[in-house]
């Protein structure tokens, strides 16, 4: 038996899975964010914690002679946030959170002092990692700065208190801005850069790895027969690629959620961040992955919904099965800014191309097309990084309509696989963390993919159409950039093929 553990931003997940890999029980807890000013988004670890052990004693309610048998516990979590420790281990202020903005100045400091940081760490600098809200902190709170002696992520934290030791994956340490993601090493000069030291830091270790043992008054608590061992784990987005099976090079998915990823799984280090691409550590050794981001997927669809006071599937209704042709409308969905290529956190987004012969079915069409083109930017920013991908699974909410997957694979030219149930997301692959962890069973005998209900492939008569539409989706970003960062007052700053960029800003990634 094991146990994977997702702690998330607005929930912890905990479940109990057996040898066949069946989930046997669920716990959900809720949590809540703190958001003291605007833009500010925190959280006291305090509530992860007891929301840790309500969800496992509530495992051990629902199946004390399975909880019984656990070996192994896996990990996965919010990325980003800084959990600060006193020389006591004490936590010295709320955690900041992956969607906080408020360093975004300190972005542009981080890389002024650390030339470099791009090409080792291979991301930009953006205020959801980690790096720049300890600058933050080091200029708006100096007496809590010079208590710091260790920082951690939430899922090593948590990690922390389940075995008392401090460790984090390389995963989750690629989202830090400290680690040299090539060599999977804490890079001194990024922790100079903010002040810090190796010393602060957690010892690095793989996802595979077995990081800890559950202390034993906790075994005690929850009635197992002996201290389950702690595997090293994964963040969020690693470790819902573990339970979709992509550990080989050349995996991928899509997640259609609130925000969207496209994932690839590389055999080696590619960072793209002229595109904002995303490239950092698997949680599996020798194995690394690239990520494209789009602020508003599914979210764009909600917004749509909202301004029409109906629900999402009344939208989807009005719509044929098939698409004949790419909508008359454009549609940018730059509700919250754009990640991938621009990295642009202050551009907005704009229906394009009215007139009165548009009806609202249209309309939606042309929301579901303006998602599919922002994917295909990322998709677009993997090639540039050295990925061509031959398929990819869909998840995420967005995944239920089978006629948004046929947009998509139509504008990103990319058969796209449906999942007959729905994937497990990151605390089935923390679980399957535990279990190699443990046995160190191969790759191919855990990780396996999905059941897929079916392939979409792309239609041949809209692809072409989707590439001419995908020329005008592109042309309409300098002008909204340039109208966008006008009304905010916000300075362009000069990016890779002549753009002029605004700030960015941070987000999570679970879907």
């Amino acid at each position: 038996m094991y146990i994977g553990i997702d702690a998330g931003t607005s929930g912890l997940k905990a479940i109990l899975v057996d040898e066949q890999q069946h989930v046997l029980a669920d716990r959900t807890v809720r949590l809540s964010v703190q958001s003291p000013q605007s833009g500010w988004s925190e959280q006291d670890p305090e509530q992860w914690w007891k929301a840790l052990l309500e969800a496992l004693d509530g495992l051990k309610n629902d199946a004390p002679h399975a909880m019984a048998q656990v070996k192994g516990i896996g990990l996965s979590g919010q990325q980003h946030g800084a959990v600060l420790l006193d020389a006591h281990d004490q936590v010295l202020r709320p955690c900041i959170l992956w969607n906080d903005v408020r360093s975004d100045e300190e972005c542009l400091d981080f890389e002024e002092s650390f030339p470099q940081s791009r090409a080792v760490c291979g991301n930009i600098a953006m205020p959801g990692f980690t790096a720049p809200k300890i600058l933050w902190v080091r200029q708006h709170e100096p007496e809590i700065f010079k208590k710091i002696r260790h920082v951690l992520l939430p899922k090593a934290w948590l990690r922390f208190k389940l075995c008392g030791e401090k460790i984090e994956d390389m995963s989750d340490a690629s989202g830090t801005l400290w680690l040299n993601v090539g060599q999977r090493r804490w890079s001194d000069a990024a922790l100079n850069a903010t002040g810090l030291d190796v010393n602060a830091m957690p010892r690095l270790c793989e996802g595979t790895d077995a990081a800890g043992t559950l202390s034993t008054t906790l075994t005690t608590r929850w009635g197992m027969e002996r201290s389950p061992l702690i595997a090293g784990s994964a963040g969020d987005n690693a470790a819902s690629a573990v339970g979709l099976g992509a550990v080989n090079t050349g995996d991928a998915f899509l997640s259609l959620g609130t925000s969207g990823v496209l994932w690839c799984t590389t055999d080696r280090f590619r960072p793209n961040t002229n595109s904002a691409i995303h490239a950092m550590c698997h949680a599996l050794p020798h194995t690394w992955h690239q990520m494209g981001v789009t602020l508003s997927a599914a979210s764009s669809l909600a917004w749509w919904a909202e301004i029409n006071h109906c629900d999402v599937s009344t939208l989807l209704s009005e719509l044929p099965d098939h698409i004949e042709r790419p909508s008359r409308a454009l549609f940018l969905p730059y509700l919250n800014g754009e990640r991938t290529p621009y990295n642009d956190g202050h551009v907005r987004g704009a229906f394009l191309g009215l007139d009165r012969a548009l009806h609202r079915a249209e309309l939606t069409q042309a929301v579901l097309e303006g998602v599919a083109h922002s994917f295909r930017d990322a998709l677009d920013g993997l090639h540039e990084a050295g990925s061509i991908l031959q398929s990819a699974d869909v998840i995420g909410g967005g995944s239920r309509s089978r006629l948004w997957i046929s947009i998509l694979a139509s504008v990103l030219n990319l058969p796209l696989n449906r999942l007959s149930h729905g994937e497990q997301g990151g605390a089935f692959g923390a679980a399957r963390l535990a279990r190699l962890a443990v046995t160190h069973d191969t790759l191919s005998t855990i990780c396996t993919p999905p059941l897929r209900a079916e392939t979409l492939v792309p239609h041949p008569g809209l692809v072409e159409a989707y590439a001419q539409s995908q020329e005008r989706y592109r042309a309409a970003y300098p002008l909204l950039r340039d109208i966008s960062t006008a009304d905010h007052g916000v300075p362009h700053h000069a990016g890779p093929h002549g753009h002029h960029y605004g700030h960015s800003y941070g987000r999570r990634t679970d879907h």
